[in-house]
């Protein structure tokens, strides 16, 4: 008697959607459902794991370099396979969503990299996941354009020569797509991203003399990497493309990854091509991994942690030098600013520092750097061209002269900078513009002249809970408390149907958006990630 025929994918609680079989082919969802079954109860025993390693850091709170790695890091003769040549100049990346005007502005943004967002910048609505897929697909086979309705404005694209190498960021580990289902249960969404965009794309980019090459979010340990790398070599040799084509980029915005970044390179070797520094998420790691650690580990305002904080230069020189020492790209943090069309003066102060930031990354060694906005391209171009000149990168500056002890990662306070008023009702103003955005649907979302994502949401509302639960006293006097915190939330709310109108208000989803962020910032049981009690609230 034959075996049965292994169970299919089920598209569940989801509206069919324009062209949607052209990505959910049968043979792609069979090829996601192999995977599912392959690599996702590895997947959960990594998940239960960060628990325990999280119990750990609360037990101790401390940090320190693996013992059982250590023959890794002090082996000097690995590194990790060279650069493709479309690979090989990062000097400028752009981020964003995956809409269809997004990606034509992208590739067309004068950027050498363009990191086509499945995560933190995309609202993981069915309509995102889907149709991001197809923007791409049509991308690279130059049948894309768009007309803005409002402003009757077109889009195209430039020719092939002009335009960005895509790198595609999938969704986090800890992310279910719940309307792709296996017997019942969701798939994870970075199989989902990650398994129909290398199905569909991975032979037409080889053909176009690119790749399939990701951005791998939130990691925490080289067995994440580690399994990253066993579905590479797995998803290669099932679809017969060669071993190596793949290059995954790691962004190193968890403090646990901080003290493991030449294991994930180690583990990723055949298929890595860099570490990238992600600033807001690695705030909000050590909001979570410390928030048992008393005052020392209460961060100051966000704005205040500057890339200068010693802890912060720490993590980003020990970035570029394990980078370069294993022939990695070392890749810096976002400029976030979003340009003013009507303010001249806030464009002025914005754009000198946005431009100090990228000088200081070029010459600490950083191969290429990221911007939220194509106005910002020229600029942080300009700040790397000034030390590479022709070169494609600055891979042969070892910065032997680093040296980061364990304990220089989580010196929080060195910083001098404290929590302030001002600080908390930011913190509440930027949770709930954004939440109510990302409940819509928006990833991305430009607030106060920033162009904001959901690492924003995340440190935005553990800074509060961490004010909070510290009993910070703020200088005019008053305690961080649940009371002040459900106070500004009022005003904020009040000031925010004042600004819309009612029928605008009304028509939003700011009271969702507001309830939610009290609870996830006030609640006790601090959670793990805004996004997932977020998520089932998302149409």
């Amino acid at each position: 008697m034959s075996a049965p025929a292994p169970s299919s994918l089920a598209i569940v609680d989801a509206e069919p959607l324009p062209r949607q079989d052209e990505v959910l082919t049968p043979a792609a969802l069979a090829f996601v459902a192999e995977l599912h079954r392959r690599f996702t109860p590895r997947r959960n025993e990594l998940l239960a794991r960060r628990g325990e390693r999280r119990a750990e850091i609360a037990r101790t709170s401390t940090l320190d370099f693996l013992p059982e790695t250590a023959a890794i890091r002090a082996d000097d003769s690995w590194k990790v396979a060279p650069a493709p040549a479309a690979l090989n100049d990062r000097r400028v990346e752009i981020t964003g969503p995956t809409d269809r005007k997004m990606t034509i502005n992208a590739l067309n943004s004068g950027a050498r990299v363009w990191l086509a967002d499945f995560e933190d910048a995309s609202a993981p609505t069915w309509e995102n996941v889907v149709l991001g897929q197809l923007n791409l697909m049509d991308a690279y086979n130059r049948a894309i354009d768009f007309t803005d309705p409002r402003s009757g404005k077109s889009y195209a694209l430039k020719p092939a020569d002009e335009l960005a190498t895509v790198v595609t960021r999938p969704r986090g580990w800890h992310l279910n797509e719940r309307h792709l289902q296996l017997d019942g249960t969701p798939v994870p969404g970075a199989l989902v991203d990650f398994g129909l965009y290398f199905f569909h794309n991975a032979q037409r980019l080889i053909d176009l003399g690119k790749g399939p090459y990701f951005y791998l979010p939130k990691t925490e340990s080289h067995l994440e990497a580690r399994l990253w790398n066993d579905i590479f070599v797995f998803a290669q040799d099932r679809l017969g493309i060669p071993r190596g084509t793949v290059r995954a980029t790691v962004l190193i915005e968890t403090i646990t990854a901080a003290y493991e970044m030449e294991e994930i390179l180690y583990e990723l070797r055949e298929h890595a091509s860099g570490l990238n520094a992600g600033r807001w998420d690695y705030l909000f790691s050590i909001i979570k991994n410390f928030r048992d650690g008393g005052t020392k580990f209460v961060l100051p305002d966000r704005n205040a942690v500057t890339m200068t904080a010693p802890f912060m230069r720490a993590y980003t020189e020990l970035l570029v030098r394990t980078c370069h020492k294993r022939g990695a790209h070392a890749i810096g943090g976002m400029a976030a600013f979003i340009p003013s069309r009507r303010d001249a003066e806030v464009n002025k102060v914005a754009f000198e520092k946005v431009k100090a930031d990228k000088d200081r990354e070029a010459n600490d060694g950083f191969d290429g750097s990221w911007v939220a906005h194509p106005d910002l391209v020229p600029i942080a171009m300009a700040s790397f061209d000034a030390v590479l000149g022709e070169k494609p990168n600055q891979k042969e500056r070892l910065r032997e002269d680093v040296s980061v002890a364990a304990g220089d990662l989580i010196a929080i306070d060195t910083l001098h900078a404290k929590p302030t008023y001002d600080g908390l009702r930011n913190a509440v103003a930027v949770g709930i513009r954004y939440i109510e955005a990302w409940l819509r649907g928006m990833g991305a979302v430009a607030i106060f002249n920033l162009m904001e994502d959901a690492a924003t949401a995340e440190i935005s509302r553990s800074q509060i809970w961490q004010w909070i639960n510290a009993d910070v006293v703020f200088e005019n006097g008053e305690h961080a408390t649940a009371e002040l915190a459900r106070r500004i939330a009022a005003e904020e709310l009040a000031a925010i149907r004042a600004e819309t109108g009612d029928e605008a208000f009304a028509a939003g989803k700011w009271q969702q958006a507001h309830d939610l962020l009290l609870q996830v910032s006030l609640d006790q049981d601090y959670a793990d990630f805004l996004t997932l009690p977020a998520y089932e609230q998302l149409g």
